[in-house]
């Protein structure tokens, strides 16, 4: 649970950081695309932050056994997701070079993944009475 909440916040960071330096300090130095690739970049890490802190927080109150398996195979996915995809957008715009952007449909797949992992800890959950 911890690294999970480490690395929520940590990519929180990162993704609120590209999004100041697309704004304002790359904004002149980059083309419309570069801009629109650490766009989509900053938006889906975000999101993938803030998912994996649901994960931290589920973990807390979740004990071992398959609920808590899927939800360290989300947090995984989110985690993968987040550095393929959000990562292979950053180095596209910032150096592009195109051959990385052939990792973004794998952090994508990863991304989904991670949601359908979610989904499936939802399933293990008991209805309160």
């Amino acid at each position: 649970m911890r690294f999970w909440v480490v690395f929520a916040a940590f990519n929180g960071f990162v993704a609120v950081l590209m999004g100041a330096l697309g704004a304002h300090a790359l904004g002149k130095h980059l083309p419309p695309a570069g801009l629109e690739w650490l766009a989509t970049a900053e938006r889906y890490q975000i999101a993938h932050a803030l998912a994996l802190g649901l994960v931290a927080c589920l973990a807390a109150r979740t004990q071992a056994g398959a609920s808590g398996r899927w939800l360290n195979v989300a947090g995984i996915c989110f985690s993968a997701g987040m550095v393929l995809f959000s990562g292979s957008l950053y180095a596209l715009a910032l150096s592009g070079w195109r051959p990385v952007a052939m990792l973004a449909p794998a952090g994508g797949l990863a991304l989904m993944a991670g949601w359908l992992a979610l989904c499936c800890y939802g399933t293990t959950l008991r209805r309160a009475n």
